[in-house]
């Protein structure tokens, strides 16, 4: 049995989120902000719906859509002022794994045989407030949809008399009774509604709910207990903390089980203060949650290595994290290929912000695109040259040159080694 998805909604007016299709008021200060949040919190997939009236509203909108994907790593699906089929292939490069069209629209099950066809059936949704568009294409939803959002609870057993195709069910309020009643048909994947979007909702907690209403949810089942590992002399273990995306080490603290416990129950980081004798969730004052994203045992069961999503700062004193009082260095050629790649691509970002005289960077920033597509042209060839020569040393060369002037041609265009790798895992 598939996990049933949690699925948040942000409506995008003017690239900041609002509170729905008919209101415009302020979901926050910050939509990438707000993406986060559903990142780190539990949520499966986000919804994004475009509600621009213009051209140029609509690009910023996509814009905008460009960096919530940049910045989450769960599925993002988006909709919203399709006209044709370009606006699908726009949210698709724009970064979404999913596109859903409006069922509503004449046309949208032309955009969607199009869509289905070029990007394949998995990557199409469709949102449906009756039956209407289901009962008239039955023969083509298998065929050209991954999933519905069906946005009436009404209607839901109406849809499975005609279709097999799974769906989402949308709920006006938080109906626990009825959630767990929805969630229990077997074609339904999730649930969608204002008050999962709420972020003062704790998603831990409710998947929690579900879970022991026998829902399948995707939260966390540890392979080990608490029983399982070794314990210290006070009866507990230390916890090293990492942040998830850069591995940097963030703190040292300790978890008795209830701790521990907690910590997998909520998805956010708890542990045992020594000091003052009492349990306490990272950031419950200060805000600077650590959301949990693995929790990891060492060889002899002694202690935990956490891998986590910090808000703010880890340290007390503000400070990133708790290591920062320096004891001894000795200086080291970093090897990590993407530390590397992300050293020298920040040089040369620096070195467009601050011009140095004398710098070859400089010149080919100063000479202009034309010039850096030139260089990156000529660098291209010369591999494919030293490619056909049996020295390794010269391609070696050819391909460092090539990446080089590539770096300069990404820094001039915007676009940055994130960008890259996130287009690249979705390959």
């Amino acid at each position: 049995m598939e996990h049933k998805n949690i699925v948040a909604t942000i409506y995008l007016k003017d690239g900041q989120a609002v509170k729905g299709i008919d209101n415009f008021a302020p979901m926050g200060d910050d939509v990438i902000a707000l993406a986060r949040l559903y990142n780190d919190s539990g949520i499966d997939k986000i919804i994004v719906f475009d509600l621009s009236d213009d051209d140029e509203e609509h690009e910023k909108n996509i814009q905008t859509i460009k960096n919530i994907n940049r910045n989450v790593e769960i599925k993002v699906c988006a909709g919203g002022n399709i006209k044709r089929f370009e606006d699908v292939k726009k949210f698709i490069y724009a970064g979404c794994l999913q596109v859903i069209v409006n069922g509503a629209k004449p046309n949208s099950m032309k955009i969607a045989e199009e869509a289905s066809s070029r990007f394949g059936k998995d990557r199409i949704l469709v949102s449906v407030e009756n039956v209407d568009f289901i009962f008239k294409h039955q023969e083509e939803m298998d065929e050209h949809f991954h999933e519905l959002l069906a946005l009436n609870t009404e209607v839901l057993n109406a849809i499975e008399n005609i279709t097999d195709v799974p769906y989402v069910v949308y709920f006006e309020a938080c109906d626990y009774e009825k959630i767990i009643e929805v969630l229990k048909r077997p074609n339904v994947r999730g649930i969608a509604g204002p008050f999962i979007n709420d972020p003062k909702t704790d998603i831990m907690e409710l998947k929690s709910q579900l879970s022991a209403a026998g829902i399948k949810m995707d939260n966390f089942e540890p392979a080990l207990k608490w029983a399982d590992l070794k314990k210290n002399s006070e009866g507990m273990v230390p916890v090293i903390v990492q942040d998830y995306r850069t591995d940097e080490v963030l703190m040292l603290a300790y978890m008795n089980e209830e701790a521990f416990e907690t910590t997998i129950n909520i998805g956010k980081m708890t542990y045992y203060s020594r000091s003052r004798k009492e349990l306490w969730t990272k950031g419950m004052t200060s805000g600077h949650i650590q959301y949990v994203k693995s929790l990891t045992a060492d060889c002899d069961y002694d202690t935990i290595l956490a891998k986590v999503s910090q808000v703010g700062a880890a340290c007390h004193t503000g400070n990133p994290t708790c290591f920062f009082h320096e004891i001894v260095k000795k200086e080291y050629m970093e090897k990590n290929p993407l530390k590397v790649l992300e050293d020298v691509y920040a040089i040369i970002l620096d070195r467009k912000a601050n011009p140095k005289e004398g710098s070859y960077t400089n010149y080919l920033f100063d000479k202009g695109i034309d010039k850096i597509l030139k260089k990156v042209g000529e660098e291209a060839t010369e591999i494919v040259i030293a490619a056909k020569n049996p020295d390794p040393e010269e391609i070696k060369y050819e391909i460092s040159d090539f990446l080089y002037h590539m770096m300069v041609l990404m820094a001039e265009k915007g676009v940055s080694w994130e960008e890259i790798t996130q287009e690249l895992s979705q390959r």
